[in-house]
């Protein structure tokens, strides 16, 4: 391999296996890596698409930018300085991200901390322990969430908590009698683990029956609490959302890049994780949440963060061979 793209197999395979674990919609992992002297492109794969849950691809894009961010620090931790072009060439649209890592430079102490981090992120879809996060380490995350276009900021209790409490039974109610979202939630839930074979979707045992707030991914079955209840429990945890200035294809890309970033800060101070997008596919949702939270641009994810009552268990994943492309430029 290296005499093909000037990387070693052994750096070849912590630049995509680092990518790899990067969260995505559904699980579903829509990118590709090409390796050439110097140099990774990541490229998204339009084939793999959501027409219910994300329509626009929002989501998928987002997912992207999060393995961005993976790849970035699977760099760092090779000895080399990346300079990152997002969506460099509009004749290439499924070309999201260029990176030149030409130059030798030594990671620092909180790179490998976070390029560490990576193995270790999973979702937390059940409820948090008791446990509240102190200041210094919600600075901490919210520090590392700020991106070129992104704010990251905490929902606050009270008016707010209520807010989204209302806006998530009200998506909840909505995904829950839509049949076609529902079909397409079943096509990517793996219930079958033990045969599963593909490397994608959604482990069945990793939803909790009541998935409201905590999973984000509505079920026929799902019982969702009234919104006295709902309000409760999210005045319990911990919330950020992630906020771009416009509300574009790079916005997006973005979006997912610094949600990444905040995520492995999170695990690295020993926190735990999840994200909801799935409202904000809902133009309600995200028109009321913007309005009523006063938000200075679109929201794009929402984020809970806290201390783990239970382990997370690890989202299956495709083989390294899946996802690295032959190239002959």
């Amino acid at each position: 391999m290296s005499s093909e793209t000037g990387w070693t197999a052994a750096e070849a395979e912590v630049l995509a296996g680092s990518m790899m674990r990067a969260p995505s919609v559904h699980n579903i992992q829509p990118w590709l890596l090409e390796l050439t002297p110097g140099e990774a492109r990541l490229l998204e794969r339009t084939d793999l698409a959501l027409p219910h849950h994300d329509p626009t691809g929002r989501d998928r894009i987002a997912s992207c930018g999060a393995a961005l961010a993976n790849l970035e620090l699977a760099f760092r931790a090779l000895g080399r300085a990346t300079d990152t072009t997002l969506l460099p060439d509009e004749r290439q649209p499924e070309l999201v991200g260029r990176i030149d890592a030409r130059r030798l430079v030594a990671p620092t102490r909180e790179e490998l901390h976070r390029y560490g981090a990576i193995a270790r992120r999973a979702s937390h879809r059940a409820p948090f322990a008791d446990q509240p996060v102190p200041l210094e380490a919600m600075k901490k995350v919210l520090g590392s969430g700020a991106a070129t276009g992104v704010e990251a900021r905490r929902v606050g209790s009270g008016h707010e908590t209520a807010v989204v409490a209302k806006l998530l039974r009200f998506a909840a109610e909505k995904f829950k009698s839509d049949s076609g979202y529902q079909r397409e939630l079943s096509l990517w839930t793996i219930r079958d683990e033990a045969q599963h074979r593909h490397g994608v979707g959604i482990a069945a045992s990793h939803l909790p029956a009541g998935s409201v707030p905590w999973a984000g991914l509505v079920r026929r079955a799902t019982e969702l609490p009234v919104r006295p209840v709902l309000e409760h429990r999210l005045a319990e945890e911990t919330l950020i959302v992630f906020v771009t200035a416009d509300d574009n294809r790079i916005d997006h890309l973005r979006a997912g890049y610094a949600m990444e970033r905040a995520w492995l800060a999170a695990v690295d101070l020993g926190l735990v994780a999840a994200v909801l997008t799935q409202p904000l596919q809902l133009a309600p949702v995200r028109s009321a949440l913007c309005e009523d939270l006063v938000l200075s641009g679109f929201p794009q994810v929402l984020m809970r963060i806290g201390y783990g009552a239970e382990p997370n268990p690890q989202s299956p994943r495709r083989a390294v061979e899946e996802v690295l492309r032959r190239t002959s430029d």
